[in-house]
């Protein structure tokens, strides 16, 4: 399966009634089995694009080419639980076929055991987005949205989602696209970059990662930050920092 992007322009007209370009010249393929990572400047359109991928806005201008029939799953900004239901019944409304084997699975790998009864309003934000996240990969996904699942997190913890999120990653074959605005999420967890320019978007660059996820250690993965930061990818926005951001 392959997911094929080609948006040539998405624009709105603001309640002034002004046009405002948000998405311009985006393309890029992403295969089954290869995790793509949108990184932009905030405000850029990166949350844009992601409601057009996944079928949420038909008002733009080019062509998506999804795999047919595929399974979509997305998992937004905010965790969006319902708050009357628990943890489970939250997970197993979005996938209500799943065995129990396999919720098992994965509310031990999002260290969700002991909150299987609790409620949304009981949970911190961190546990609100492994519960959003074991929605998503409940439905046994055939393509993967995952929008900034990292962010507002302290380091510590955001670091440990990341190493779930890769471990469910890894666990089945998907297409799975991932916006962030960090770069050392990025090439933690991704094997090709989308390098976006300020808004409206363009297409920057393409950067395939060749060392595989599993055994990128810490020098590999300070290469290929320090190789994006070399890369001349200025704009009218300046260039992007090693924290992803531009200066």
């Amino acid at each position: 399966m392959q997911l094929d992007i080609d948006i040539t322009g998405k624009s709105f007209v603001s309640a002034a009634g002004k046009p405002h370009q948000v998405l311009a010249d985006i393309s890029f393929s992403l295969a089954t089995g290869e995790v793509g990572v949108v990184v932009g400047p905030s405000g850029c359109g990166k949350s844009t694009m992601l409601r057009i991928l996944a079928g949420l806005d038909p008002s733009y201008q080019g062509r998506i080419a999804r795999p047919a029939g595929a399974r979509l799953a997305m998992v937004f900004q905010e965790p969006r639980l319902l708050p009357w239901r628990s943890v489970e019944d939250n997970v197993r409304l979005a996938a209500p076929n799943a065995d129990d084997a396999r919720l098992a699975t994965l509310f031990s790998v999002l260290e969700l055991n002991a909150h299987r009864d609790h409620y949304p309003g009981e949970l911190s934000l961190g546990l609100a987005r492994r519960v959003a996240l074991a929605r998503a990969f409940a439905v046994e996904p055939d393509f993967l949205i995952l929008d900034e699942p990292l962010a507002s997190l302290d380091d510590a913890l955001a670091a440990r989602l990341r190493e779930e999120i890769a471990t469910l990653v890894g666990s089945r074959p998907m297409i799975t696209l991932l916006v962030t605005h960090s770069l050392d999420d990025a090439v933690r967890l991704g094997d090709k970059l989308i390098l976006l320019s300020a808004r409206p978007a363009r297409l920057l660059h393409t950067l395939p990662i060749a060392v595989p996820r599993a055994p990128r250690d810490e020098q590999a993965i300070a290469a290929i930050r320090a190789d994006i930061v070399r890369l001349n990818l200025a704009n009218s926005s300046g260039p992007m920092d090693p924290d992803g951001q531009r200066q």
